[in-house]
């Protein structure tokens, strides 16, 4: 089952969205939009980048517009500021408009290099353990192959008893970098966007040696979306109001001011190890609210919708299949 697109109604409509004074220079060519990735409902036709002309509104084909352009958001970033340029030309001309239900949404970024993920990142999440501010990022990692769209399925496996909810701050890398300096760090990031870290606890915390890997990496367990919104469009991506909801009944409810390490200072960190590149992914870390910890745990079953939403962002929604 694909839930079908709603309406979203967002902090601030995005035509009233200007570019923002940050602490350091933002993303890639300064433009603020929402790009999305999609299919034409009832064709064979293959994946399309695109950009919204606003929040639940028409969707401009980047690919009609200009013929030139490339049909995935990686190979859009990989073009750095010559494609978000041609991206922002496309949505000032309004033509190539696609009604949203001519379409169906994808992740905004499909088989990215790498699916860097962050554990312990929100102070009131540690507390909720009972457990220390850590004093360097936790790193670990999800497969590409766990990424699903806004609206898909997320498929309860047949190994696990255990599946929990955990709403996430995404970002995602727009311009190689190593060893990037923190000051850099948010002229690597192309933007911002929503996801779940759908997470197996008994094969997280009991199994596999409690490394954290297999439990993360089940298919379906990175629902990611519903756009893009690039730097120059989020105010503040340290202060947004973060929320997560299993059939209507809020379960997380934080901001990422709580984040201990914020966007700048993961890029910095993991450039250490690896290079980063165009369509990386990045989650953040959640907020204190997963099944998990609640006493008794509480997990997620088959039947259950599971909403995520991120001031600014948006918010998927995924049905437990």
């Amino acid at each position: 089952m694909r839930l079908p697109l709603p309406s979203f109604c967002i902090c601030r409509s995005f035509l009233s969205l200007k570019p923002t004074v940050y602490s350091q220079q933002r993303g890639l060519c300064g433009a603020p939009m929402r790009l999305v990735q999609f299919v034409r409902q009832g064709e064979g036709g293959g994946v399309r980048v695109g950009v919204e002309q606003g929040p639940g509104l028409g969707v401009v084909d980047l690919k009609e517009f200009d013929p030139s352009m490339p049909s995935t958001m990686r190979d859009l970033l990989e073009m750095g500021d010559e494609g978000l340029e041609c991206a922002q030309r496309a949505l000032s001309s309004g033509q190539c408009v696609l009604e949203r239900s001519d379409i169906r949404l994808l992740s905004p970024v499909l088989a990215p290099e790498k699916v860097v993920c962050v554990g312990m990142n929100y102070r009131d999440h540690c507390l909720e353990q009972n457990a220390p501010i850590p004093k360097e990022p936790i790193i670990f990692s999800k497969f590409p192959s766990a990424i699903t769209g806004p609206y898909d399925d997320i498929i309860f496996p047949q190994e696990s008893r255990e599946v929990d909810w955990e709403v996430e701050l995404a970002f995602v890398i727009g311009r190689s970098g190593k060893h990037i300096k923190e000051e850099d760090a948010l002229s690597h990031v192309a933007g911002f966007t929503v996801a779940n870290d759908v997470s197996a606890r008994d094969w997280q915390m009991k199994r596999n040696g409690r490394q954290w890997l297999l439990g993360k990496t089940f298919d379906s367990f990175c629902p990611l979306g519903p756009a893009l919104v690039t730097t120059d469009a989020v105010k503040d991506p340290h202060n947004l109001a973060v929320h997560c909801r299993v059939n209507g009944e809020t379960v997380q409810s934080s901001n990422t001011d709580q984040m201990i390490f914020k966007t700048e200072a993961l890029v910095t960190w993991v450039s250490k190890f690896v290079t980063l590149t165009p369509g990386d992914v990045f989650l953040t870390g959640t907020p204190p609210g997963v099944g998990v910890f609640r006493k008794p745990p509480v997990f997620l079953k088959r039947g259950d919708i599971v909403e995520c939403q991120i001031d600014q962002l948006g918010s998927i929604i995924n049905k437990v299949v």
